[in-house]
């Protein structure tokens, strides 16, 4: 198949903890995934304490000599920080295939210090942006005219925005796309800052609880809306005092942070921003203040949105969508989860018209996309069974008569399990998988047959202790 033209300059930011990281002697501290996830996780447990950051650290590099050394090739997660997402190989090899497009060339991975400031990593952003559009404008005539384009996973986008909308940088970009980018936010980030890591979980030998709770990008990823429930309604984190667990410092200025964003949209010619939102994932999107901790609640005024299972939809696009020039309020709305949200075919799909290209469909009009919804453990205690709920909406023709499949497949290559899901009525399915290993995995959900209905979610399974 030939590669469809794409003169622009690509830049591929991901998300909190895809890059890898080393010190400054070149010794990796965050780098492992996929099949060495545990032992990786392992492995930067070890390194935590000199890892963490300053109180004071603002929007600065504690100088401690880490850097970022490329984008994370598989499955990563850091329990008690963010849920486990799929690597970016796979993304970038793609946009090769598919495209002009080439590492070295016009296609750019930007691996940044994920435990910094957005605002630091966006300073960083400029620079390697005015270099490489420069050595790429200069390298042919028909290029001198090349801008660029952001494909931005999770955090990624909200440093690219930064960059784009405060920076300066919409002179030179094409448009921003964002996967899966909580640009008001998440839930899961405020329930990792107040409740730490789940006591219990695979022993690390050490507590992330604290590294996590010195990280200014973590709390950049707290909800920017109304979630916590108190006598009268629903109350912004930040305006609640004592929150357990969070630094409130850096809870103001991630509210500034934000703040920032909203006002910068206003201009009149804002750069287009195409916002792909993952759907119809059992999302956690509130939470009540109990016994010194949070406990988090799938509803908001009464109503499940969902969301892909991390970022609720009402999170995934700018709050101020609809009163400003941004090319849509959602590009695309697969049903998929959001650390695979990547390597989704009809995100790619979108991506596809986005670079300029409609990829062509061989299918009939009738064989629609089924919407799962999905609910798969992130985390899972060694020796536990693993259990999957599907739920399908009751539109769906014969919804309680489907035949689904789930195929859970370590990421280091060994044998995959599969199992058909058990009907339980109502449009619920289940299945169970005896205790997996230690490590990585992938699960796949599908209507048989029909790999378009495909949801993926990640599951990273802990080992024994010491």
């Amino acid at each position: 198949m030939s590669r469809a033209r794409v003169n622009d300059l690509v830049v591929v930011l991901p998300g909190i903890m895809g890059s890898r990281l080393a010190d400054a002697d070149g010794k990796p501290v965050w780098d492992l995934s996929g099949g060495a996830a545990w032992r990786g996780l392992r492995t930067f447990g070890g390194s935590v304490n000199r890892l963490r950051l300053p109180k004071d650290i603002g929007d600065d590099h504690p100088g401690d000599g880490v850097v970022p050394t490329g984008l994370m090739p598989d499955v990563h997660a850091i329990p008690g920080i963010w849920q486990p997402v799929d690597g970016y190989t796979d993304l970038l090899g793609w946009l090769e295939r598919s495209f002009s497009l080439s590492l070295g060339g016009n296609l750019v991975p930007f691996p940044y210090d994920w435990r910094l400031s957005c605002r630091w990593n966006a300073e960083r952003l400029k620079k390697v942006v005015a270099r490489e559009l420069e050595r790429w404008q200069a390298s042919a005539p028909e290029r001198r005219e090349a801008r660029v384009v952001f494909i931005c996973h999770s955090m990624g986008g909200l440093v690219a925005r930064h960059y784009v909308e405060l920076l300066g940088g919409h002179e030179v970009t094409r448009r921003v796309i964002t996967l899966g980018t909580p640009h008001r936010g998440s839930l899961d980030a405020l329930g990792h800052l107040v409740n730490g890591l789940r006591k219990g979980w695979g022993p690390l030998g050490v507590d992330l609880s604290a590294f996590a709770r010195s990280l200014p990008s973590l709390h950049q990823l707290t909800p920017d809306y109304a979630c916590v429930t108190g006598p009268g309604g629903l109350a912004y984190a930040r305006d609640l005092p004592g929150l357990p667990g969070v630094d409130p410092e850096l809870l103001a200025d991630a509210a500034r942070f934000h703040a920032d964003l909203r006002r910068s949209a206003d201009r009149p010619d804002p750069t287009p921003l195409h916002a792909i939102t993952g759907i119809r994932q059992p999302t956690l999107t509130t939470a009540e203040i109990t016994g010194g901790g949070l406990t988090p609640l799938w509803l908001i005024d009464g109503a499940d949105e969902r969301g892909d299972g991390t970022v609720p939809r009402l999170a995934a696009r700018p709050s101020n969508a609809d009163n400003t020039g941004y090319a849509v309020d959602e590009a695309h709305t697969p049903c998929e989860q959001h650390g695979s949200l990547q390597n989704n075919r009809g995100v790619r799909d979108a991506l596809s018209g986005l670079l300029g290209h409609e990829r062509p469909f061989h299918r009939d009009e009738e064989d629609g996309d089924v919407p799962l919804s999905v609910l798969a453990p992130s985390l899972l205690e060694p020796g536990d069974p693993y259990e999957v709920a599907v739920t399908v909406p009751p539109e769906i023709p014969d919804h309680d008569g489907l035949h689904l499949t789930a195929e859970l497949r370590p990421a280091d290559g060994a044998e995959p399990l599969l199992r058909t899901l058990r009907p339980l009525g109502e449009g619920r399915y289940s299945a169970a998988f005896p205790a997996p290993a230690p490590g990585a995995y992938r699960l796949a959900v599908r209507v048989t047959a029909y790999a378009e209905t495909t949801v993926t979610a990640l599951t990273l399974v802990g080992g024994a202790g010491e």
